[in-house]
């Protein structure tokens, strides 16, 4: 099996040959050059018809599902039998960059490291998840399980479009592979903290700082105690945190403010904790009778427990590492991603399967693009062995 998968990606140990990694980069680096911020569906779809035609050209069995809600398409591509439960990769093109971040901050390459918006949250790892399809696709290879890969347009906002459709494939799906950015070591990812997202406004009464004090109520100062009572929520040994930003309130220094406002993060480790914070903060009360406090949001990404079906899928992946040469360690992260949705459904999901690397939404953002070809390696690795 491993002198078969290296002939199929013109790989030689050891894994940091370059040849191969540098012809897998060259199709990364035009992926990275079309910039794709989620709320720009018109750029987001450009790399998506770039996918599209890749994929059509390779023979898989291509559908394009519309965008919705100001947000780009989706694609879905199979390829293999289509009797069964098969295996499921799920990938995002969306970035957080805005358009024309690339003139100031273009691809380039630097020793081992290279550099661009998006390619590492994760443009290298979508970017492998094709590359493992197409490659099967055009040398017609049998797979013991029928494979489809999806791509999505809104996965750094929280899915809100492609969730759907994302559950859907995995209700059909014995595996889910998510190829989001590997961890430290090339690490991948058996469990996730969930993520609830929130927003709190509070209206007071508005009046002179100087001539009527009294008659204010100050929306800032309400929405300070409900900060710290938001705060007081985070347990480090739980692994329960809270984060409230940004914020705002009030109009003038001489004004009580009337309105102030809050957005919140709450991430926890288990669905019952998740329950728990949830409505703890949307049962917020507030301090000053004078004053209203509304909240809305929910749990937005429910916890990835690291389950045995989990390990079991892991410990394969590892064991295809092993025969390719390098370590394959494991990590939980505190990060959500569209795993959280497959492996709360029961699917056994493995996460972290794109390029080591570092710099998710900084200015820094890099891949250590040496392990592309034995990042892709191991892709292929689970699409021929999972049965």
């Amino acid at each position: 099996m491993t002198r078969l998968l290296k002939q199929r990606i013109n790989i030689t140990m050891p894994a940091t040959d370059p040849g191969p990694s540098e012809a897998i980069l060259d199709g990364l680096r035009q992926w990275v050059e079309i910039e794709t911020p989620t709320t720009d569906p018109a750029a987001v779809n450009r790399l998506m018809d770039r996918a599209e035609a890749g994929l059509r050209e390779a023979g898989a069995t291509v559908v394009r599902i519309g965008g919705r809600d100001g947000y780009g398409d989706m694609l879905r591509a199979r390829i293999g039998h289509a009797e069964g439960r098969g295996i499921l990769i799920a990938g995002h093109l969306d970035t957080v960059w805005a358009r024309g971040t690339l003139a100031a901050m273009p691809f380039r390459i630097e020793g081992e490291r290279a550099h661009g918006p998006g390619i590492y949250d994760m443009k290298a790892g979508s970017y492998l998840a094709y590359h493992a399809v197409t490659s099967l696709a055009r040398q017609k290879v049998a797979t013991r399980l029928p494979i489809t890969l999806l791509l999505t347009p809104d996965e750094e906002v929280g899915s809100p479009t492609s969730r759907a459709l994302i559950e859907a494939e995995a209700q059909r799906s014995a595996y889910v592979l998510i190829p989001e950015p590997a961890g430290p070591g090339g690490a991948v990812v058996t469990a996730r903290k969930g993520v609830g997202r929130f927003e709190l406004a509070v209206t007071g009464v508005a009046a002179h700082s100087g001539g009527n004090f009294e008659d204010g109520a100050s929306a800032v100062v309400e929405l300070a105690h409900q900060i710290l009572a938001i705060n007081a929520m985070v347990d480090l040994k739980r692994g329960i945190t809270t984060n409230v930003a940004p914020i705002a309130g009030g109009t003038r220094p001489n004004v009580i403010a009337q309105d102030a406002r809050c957005e919140i993060d709450l991430r926890v480790p288990t669905v019952e904790d998740g329950e728990r914070c949830a409505a703890a903060i949307l049962g917020l009360k507030p301090r000053n009778p004078r004053c209203r406090v509304t909240v809305t949001g929910s749990m937005n990404r429910p916890p990835f427990a690291e389950t045995p079906g989990v390990l079991r899928l892991y410990e394969q992946a590892r064991a295809i590492a092993a025969g390719l040469g390098f370590d394959l360690p494991k990590q939980s992260r505190g990060g959500g991603s569209d795993g959280n949705f497959t492996a709360v459904m029961g699917i056994p999901t493995l996460d972290g399967l794109g390029c080591p690397g570092a710099g998710a939404h900084a200015d820094h953002e890099h891949i250590l693009w040496r392990h592309l070809a034995p990042r892709a390696a191991l892709m292929l690795g689970l699409l021929e062995t999972l049965h």
